[in-house]
Order: structure tokens, then sequence, then C-alpha cells
């Protein structure tokens, strides 16, 4: 099996791993790349085709995990030259995802979807898939990945991931205002530890990891919240998807992503409170 990746980020470099590891080929293409994801793709041992086209001709599985603002523009350039089943597991809008797989001319389409944290679980993390090519797709499971089949329509995997994707942020947004102003009163361990009295016994470290995860893929989350807005844009505005959505923007625009992510969530509050004199 040969599979090709679009994009070479955290999900695509940690599913490269799994999937090499169960027997995969495992392809992608450095063209036009930073120097950061040259050396990932190197150290990886991923194997590079020199254009995209080539990528796309010689996959079997073609999967695009790129930031949403390119979903389009990535399904488009490869569109006629797919042979294979083209995957788009971008964190994209139901409307956005149809656009992008209507750009492979094949028709062979899955629009997937992680449900969890690739960093955490690995190759095992949840994927959701929908579309005329779902089936197809879910054959990774036999190379590691958790597939599993939600539906045979394209839309209908990331609508479930954008639905779950504005509750999820929209409590780490209101997590991480509350806990900076604690912070800034001294009184943050107090607030987690009476806030984890009506949560879950393992809060305090899963909301720790939840903030600096929010300052870290702080820019993402406002362009996945965008799509989020999107989708629910209608007779009635979406308010609190529009202010999570806001708040990451402002947020990444505060906080310049680092090459290392923070160990404590304390770095990033001195950080903000710095720039903020």
């Amino acid at each position: 099996m040969k599979v090709g990746f679009l994009g070479f980020g955290e999900v695509a470099s940690t599913l490269s791993v799994g999937l090499m590891k169960n027997g995969a080929e495992v392809y992608t293409c450095v063209k036009g790349r930073s120097t950061r994801t040259r050396n990932n793709i190197l150290k990886s041992g991923v194997e590079t085709y020199p254009s995209y086209k080539a990528l796309a001709e010689n996959s079997d599985i073609i999967i695009s995990s790129v930031v949403p603002s390119e979903a389009i523009e990535v399904a488009e350039m490869v569109g006629k030259y797919s042979s294979g089943i083209y995957v788009d597991i971008n964190n994209v809008s139901p409307k956005t995802v149809v656009n992008a797989l209507y750009m492979i001319e094949n028709g062979k389409t899955v629009d997937a979807a992680i449900i969890g944290s690739v960093a955490k679980n690995g190759i095992d993390v949840k994927v959701i898939a929908s579309g005329y090519c779902a089936n197809e797709f879910a054959d990774l499971n036999h190379y590691g990945m958790n597939i599993t089949v939600v539906g045979g329509l394209n839309g209908q995997a990331s609508g479930i991931k954008l639905l779950r994707s504005s509750y999820t942020k929209g409590v780490s947004a209101l997590l991480f205002e509350s806990i900076y102003h604690a912070y800034k009163m001294g009184i943050d361990r107090e607030v987690l530890k009476y806030i984890s009295e009506t949560e879950c016994p393992d809060f305090i470290e899963s909301a720790k990891s939840r903030i600096i995860s929010a300052a870290y893929h702080a820019q993402r989350r406002s362009e996945e919240m965008d799509e989020v807005v999107e989708m629910l844009s209608g007779k009635q505005d979406p308010i609190m998807a529009r202010g999570t959505m806001d708040f990451f923007r402002m947020l990444g625009e505060d906080i310049k992503k680092p090459e290392k992510r923070p160990v404590e969530y304390n770095e990033i509050f001195e950080y903000l409170m710095k720039i903020k004199e």
C-alpha cells in the first residue's frame, strides 16, 4: 500500500511513522516546503517525490493534511493527477470539503476527520470517515490506523468534527481566559482545584494541557473556528463560535508559535503579561 501525504505537519508526520511501522510505504513532496518541514521529513524516513503531480499519480491513497485555508487550493493542484483515493482530513466545514473533493476528477474521494489528539494517541487516534470510498480508506486499519466509517456522503464526517470542535475549543478558550486572569491574581492553582471538584478526577492535568495547546495552536484553531462559523451561520448568528474564533485569532497574534511546545502553562501566562506591560 502506497500512502502519500499532502502537507507534513504533526498529523502527517505522526501517521506516517505509524503506517511505516505497520508495513505501508509512505511518501510526500518537499517542493516549496520550509527547512523545518524538510528536516522533519528526513528524520521520519518518509520517501519523497520531486513533484506533487508524481505524488498524486503514484499513491494508492493520498491524504491532504494542510491548513484549512489551503484545502481547496491543494485539491485543485493535484485533482487531475490523483489516480488513487483522495482523502481530505483537514479541519474544514462540510461545504469546504465538498468543494475541495469536487476538484478530484476520478471521483474517488473521502471526507475524513480526526477525533482526539494525534500527539497523545499516535497512529491509534480515532478517525471518522464518510464519502464514496470511505470503506476502501478504512483498509488502512490493517496498517495500524483506527478508522470508523460514519456515512456514505462527503461532508458528514467533517460536520461531526466541526460541531464537536465548536464545543471543545469553546471550552478551551473559556478555560484559558479564566485561568489566565486567576494567574494574574495569584490564585490560579486554587481556581483549578475548586473547578476540579465538579469535574473529572484528572481535570487539573487536562486543563494545564489544554491551556498549553490553546496557545501553541492558536492560529490554526482560529482558522478551524472560522470554518465552524461559516457552517453555522444562517438566520441565527453563532455568537459563541464567533467569540471563540476571535479569541484564538487575538491569542495567535499575541503569541507566535514557538519551535518547542511549552512545558508549563505559566510560561505562556508570563509571556503574555510581559508583552502586555
